[in-house]
């Protein structure tokens, strides 16, 4: 069973929660701006290791943005990130970056169109994508063989990555972010383009890794709350930073706030996933009257 979080081990938590040594993920006062626009700002999360946890909010947040960074192909603006006791930008990413399984639509476009999906399992065990000189034992096929028919897709072994249908290739991601048997494990929308059987197969191997996992930290990103396993009992909720504090901030400094574009992403809740999925908090980020319910462990909401 994944370790439980204390209610200070997100975001909400006061300053003598930083620096642990038992720290997988760390953002302090993290920032991303891109081409001028603030992307992320004021993003402070803390995950321990050991820590099963759901990264929850709507399209264009900034969680993929955060994510990258996690998984170390990505620098923020401003802050500081320590992934697995390094801090980004002071040490070598290449040096523990195979101690992190990464599962997004990011990575997918990075892997060869002709490659075997058998190799871009076994790939991830070195963290590179595309096989060229790497060597790799027959204990290590044998493993990514073995991921393969457990997630439903050991036919898929001898074909190649662009002929696979989007919910192919998701689940060869995942099978490929399990292969090393990372520290970190990062699965970010992990049924984007699963039928109704693939997403239900996938989301009940992903409860098992929640349930049964007592070591390995697990990072489920999602803007679905019915694609949220059982054994995910901790939460984190990204929403806009408060428009009246940007203004009150612009005020201060003799600014006027004239761009049209949205406000940054922030974390906004952190803690039990009970107290997060509220009607109220969720109805508020959405922009829309919401109705939570969670029924046999599965969550789901519906415009009221």
């Amino acid at each position: 069973m994944c370790v439980a979080l204390s209610e200070n081990s997100f975001s909400d938590s006061g300053s003598e929660a930083f620096g642990s040594s038992n720290a997988a993920v760390e953002f302090r006062n993290v920032e991303f701006r891109r081409r001028g626009r603030m992307i992320l700002r004021d993003v402070n999360l803390k995950i321990d290791r050991g820590e099963c946890a759901v990264l929850f909010g709507p399209n264009g947040i900034g969680k993929s943005t955060l994510i990258s960074m996690m998984a170390t192909r990505g620098f923020p603006t401003s802050g500081t990130v320590d992934i697995l006791g390094n801090r980004l930008g002071k040490k070598n990413v290449f040096s523990y970056r195979h101690r992190i399984g990464l599962a997004s639509a990011e990575l997918s476009e990075s892997i060869p169109p002709a490659e075997d999906p058998l190799d871009a399992v076994v790939t991830g065990t070195k963290a590179v994508t595309g096989k060229w000189k790497e060597t790799y034992t027959d204990e290590e096929y044998d493993r990514a063989e073995d991921l393969m028919r457990r997630f439903g897709i050991g036919y898929l072994a001898g074909k190649q990555m662009y002929r696979l249908s989007s919910g192919e290739r998701t689940r060869v991601l995942i099978c490929r972010a399990l292969m090393p048997e990372p520290d970190l494990l990062i699965l970010d929308e992990p049924t984007t383009g699963l039928d109704l059987g693939g997403r239900e197969l996938v989301t009940d191997m992903l409860g098992q890794i929640g349930a049964n996992n007592d070591c390995q930290t697990v990072v489920l990103v999602t803007h679905r709350l019915e694609e949220i396993p059982s054994g995910f009992d901790r939460i984190a909720i990204m929403g806009r930073e408060d428009a009246s504090e940007r203004n009150c901030e612009n005020n201060a400094q003799n600014k006027t706030d004239v761009s049209s574009d949205p406000a940054a992403g922030t974390v906004i809740y952190s803690g039990n996933i009970e107290n997060g999925l509220t009607d109220e908090r969720l109805s508020s980020i959405f922009s829309l009257p919401l109705s939570v319910s969670r029924i046999s462990g599965r969550w789901e909401a519906f415009a009221k």
